[in-house]
């Protein structure tokens, strides 16, 4: 009944045009006065939007003096595909340094920061564990904290922050796609985000960063944001981004989810799939990786309109189309890969696949440290729910 409400509430504002959402980086009159006559970095990507202008030159256009770009996974103006390596360059448009945070290093050195009063990180996230800008935001709040330099976030919306859900991390399996005990979807802003972990003690040695978060304007958790730019090269559409939080899991096996296609993380298939009338052929990206089945005709389902159709399930992780793949393929001892771990956060989801548990089983077995993690979150939320 409370997700049926929910869809109704983002029908109503969709129509009643309820006030505009402003994003922290459009918020300057909260923040520009701490950054004048001050040396900044400034952590961005190409969806670091304020308005139709990427703040980096918002910033420089109001006189302000940024020194340095930082990037994460993908780069900074133009997208590099999934897992490539993002190298040191110098920004064309601006002749500013471009310090990668996906290359040789993930973490910034003491000396990138030297001369440096003030880093503004300004990154679009989808409220999903494993969407690496989480561990660049970490990693950027560790280096100022050792630098005793202060951060200012500039908040942005969580297009999925209207639900939690999925396995808690375990601290063993802690990696650059999940750094912290939390679900595969938490509920948060970054902005909250970044409040969790610096006041719960999650950065190394119990660091703590001098954080400033600017915060969003007209924004609830219950609020619908449509993103205004791609915040990823693989998340082209707002059906992508619902998703992603469950075809993602995909990824730990031996199952395409569209990668080399127009659909990625809107479609999922294999060659040996039977009894499925839709069919993909992945092919070469420029720049990128082969793709998975590069060449060859998949079989599966195609999702695009999955939520158009079925609002009511939007707002839960869904397994079911993860314990269909598997079952379809006969229970393949090859289906998961040593990454599937890794993005589930537990050992366990593996093994109650492997056992044939249904889907609510397996969610049943969330709830207690879902339960554990709303009340650790409930400390840090800036916004209604």
């Amino acid at each position: 009944m409370k997700k049926y409400f929910l869809i109704l509430f983002f029908v109503f504002l969709h129509m009643t045009g309820l006030p505009q959402i402003r994003c922290g980086a459009e918020r300057t009159e909260l923040y520009y006065p701490a950054l004048n006559h001050k040396s900044i970095a400034v952590v961005a990507n190409a969806a670091s939007l304020a308005g139709k202008i990427n703040t980096v030159d918002m910033l420089l256009r109001d006189g302000l003096k940024v020194e340095k770009i930082f990037c994460p996974e993908h780069g900074f103006r133009s997208f590099t595909e999934a897992g490539q390596v993002v190298k040191n360059s110098f920004d064309t448009a601006t002749k500013l340094p471009v310090i990668s945070l996906y290359g040789k290093k993930k973490r910034p050195e003491p000396l990138d920061l030297e001369e440096i009063d003030i880093v503004v990180f300004d990154l679009q996230d989808v409220g999903v564990r494993f969407y690496t800008y989480l561990s660049t935001l970490s990693y950027m709040m560790e280096a100022c904290s050792q630098a005793n330099i202060p951060m200012m976030l500039l908040d942005r919306p969580n297009p999925n922050g209207f639900y939690i859900d999925g396995p808690v991390m375990d601290s063993s399996l802690f990696s650059f796609v999940g750094l912290h005990p939390v679900p595969v979807v938490y509920g948060m802003t970054i902005g909250e985000y970044a409040k969790m972990i610096n006041e719960e003690g999650w950065l190394k040695n119990r660091m703590i960063c001098e954080l400033q978060v600017i915060p969003l304007e007209n924004y609830t958790h219950a609020s619908r944001y449509e993103l205004p730019a791609n915040p990823s090269p693989n998340l082209r559409t707002m059906d992508a981004v619902y998703l992603y939080p469950s075809l993602c899991l995909f990824e730990g096996t031996f199952i395409s989810v569209g990668r080399g296609t127009p659909w990625p993380f809107e479609i999922y298939g294999h060659p040996a799939f039977k009894g499925f009338s839709y069919e993909f052929y992945p092919q070469p990206v420029r720049g990128g990786a082969e793709p998975l089945y590069s060449g060859q005709f998949c079989r599966g389902l195609d999702l695009r309109d999955f939520y158009k159709s079925r609002p009511r399930l939007l707002g839960r992780l869904n397994l079911s189309w993860l314990i269909m793949a598997y079952q379809t393929l006969g229970s393949d001892p090859h289906f998961f890969n040593d990454f599937f771990d890794r993005l589930a956060g537990t050992p366990l989801l593996r093994q109650q696949i492997k056992e044939g548990k249904s889907e609510m089983e397996i969610r049943q077995s969330w709830q207690p440290g879902l339960e554990k993690f709303k009340e650790i979150r409930a400390k840090y939320l800036l916004y209604p729910e």
